[in-house]
């Protein structure tokens, strides 16, 4: 495909047009580019063909288009196959197609690549003079890996994060505490939050909410088995709630019903708890907005506070305030009784105390509330206002 003499190679092994979180993220990230005037074309790790395909609904005088190279092994990959693939030749492939463009970037942006990944990036911006600016999002946590703390896919992920981002020419971090550990790096560094298309998400017509109407929360995700999102104590405060006298209703998307009863140890689920499987990611908004409120609880850890939740951020765009207790950036954007209600802490007791409130909202209050979680999420999250900004930071290199 024709383009410019200048443009931005967004590569990594985990990119997709576009529905995992991973490349949601980068969705806000090269959209916020091309409305500062980028051209930007984004090679993934999904299988080939390896034509260009241009990306609709980015608004801006650039422009951003996407191909596989395969860096992900197969699904019908041998182990053999799969451990030599990522374990030696993750990279080598972009590295190969970085080669064969007729015209060098101007930058490369990295996202989601392991050590291995990364040593082949950073030599070939090494060897063109081309400036590698990563993005990085996590401080990944042993337990939510294959393997664990002491396997090959950790230990490579605390290699790049330890030696080979802080040694990029540039570093955009997703939240204030990641930004504060690579501020000794002394690289050009920004933060910059998840963000979407939050102008053009189609919203519902509920705009009239009746006071009699029962309570309705959604949560959407993967709890990794109720080590990140703490899903056990949600459960467990609406049933109480519930016992109460509140008429309420949890509606999971996500683990299954066998996954979600072994995470409350095989006893009987509320009577308000439905789960309803997994969506496709095209479904997720329209989910959300037919719910009063998100609830996400996470346990405060380094990983948590290091990484910044996509669902937050989706649920404030479908004007769906938010349930929580304050984790990583969260407190910069949800307010108590304004965009959601905040939880003191992770406990149940805590959680218990959020519902009994949000039962007692009357439907104007909800309606109020819904109003200021898109209006934040509007001036916050949408990739058009981070695009100056992005823009900015991406010049220092010409």
């Amino acid at each position: 495909m024709k383009r410019p003499s200048s443009w931005i190679a967004c590569v990594g092994p985990f990119l997709f047009p576009w529905g995992e979180a991973g490349s949601r993220r980068v969705y806000g990230l090269v959209a916020s580019l091309a409305a500062a005037g980028r051209t930007v074309v984004v090679a993934g790790g999904g299988p080939e063909p390896r034509t260009e395909t241009p990306l609709p609904g980015i608004d801006g005088p650039g422009s951003v288009s996407y191909l596989g190279l395969a860096e992900r092994p197969a699904p019908e990959a041998g182990p053999v196959r799969s451990s030599v693939q990522t374990l030696l030749r993750w990279g080598w492939r972009t590295a190969q197609w970085l080669d064969a463009q007729p015209t060098r970037p101007s930058h490369v942006l990295v996202h989601g690549g392991q050590a291995q990944y990364m040593f082949h990036l950073r030599r070939w911006c090494e060897r063109n003079g081309v400036p590698l600016i990563v993005d990085v999002v996590d401080w990944f946590n042993g337990h939510h890996v294959r393997g664990g703390y002491l396997g090959p896919l950790h230990l490579s992920m605390k290699l790049a994060l330890h030696h080979y981002y802080p040694r990029c020419d540039g570093i955009i971090a997703i939240s204030s505490y990641l930004e504060a550990h690579y501020r000794s790096a002394g690289r050009p560094l920004l933060r910059v939050p998840p963000t979407l298309d939050v102008k053009n998400l189609t919203l519902d017509a509920r705009n009239s909410i009746a006071d009699s109407s029962p309570l309705t929360l959604v949560y959407a995700g993967n709890p990794h088995g109720n080590k990140k999102d703490l899903l056990g104590t949600v459960i467990e405060a609406v049933g109480r709630v519930e016992r109460e006298g509140a008429q309420i209703e949890l509606r999971i998307y996500g683990p299954t019903q066998d996954e979600v009863r072994r995470i409350v140890d095989g006893r009987p689920l509320p009577g308000g708890v439905r789960c309803l499987s997994r969506l496709p990611q095209s479904d997720v908004a329209a989910a959300l907005q037919e719910a009063d409120f998100t609830v996400l609880v996470r346990r405060p850890d380094r990983a948590t506070e290091a990484g910044f939740s996509t669902k937050f951020c989706e649920s404030l765009a479908s004007g769906t305030p938010v349930i929580a207790n304050l984790t990583s950036d969260m407190g910069r954007y949800l307010r108590h009784n304004i965009e959601g209600l905040v939880c003191r802490d992770h406990t149940l007791d805590e959680v218990v105390t959020a519902l009994r409130t949000a039962a007692r909202l009357d439907g104007a209050q909800r309606s109020i509330m819904r109003q200021a979680a898109r209006s934040r999420a509007l001036e916050s999250f949408d990739y058009r206002a981070w695009a100056e900004p992005v823009g900015n930071f991406f010049r220092q290199w010409g």
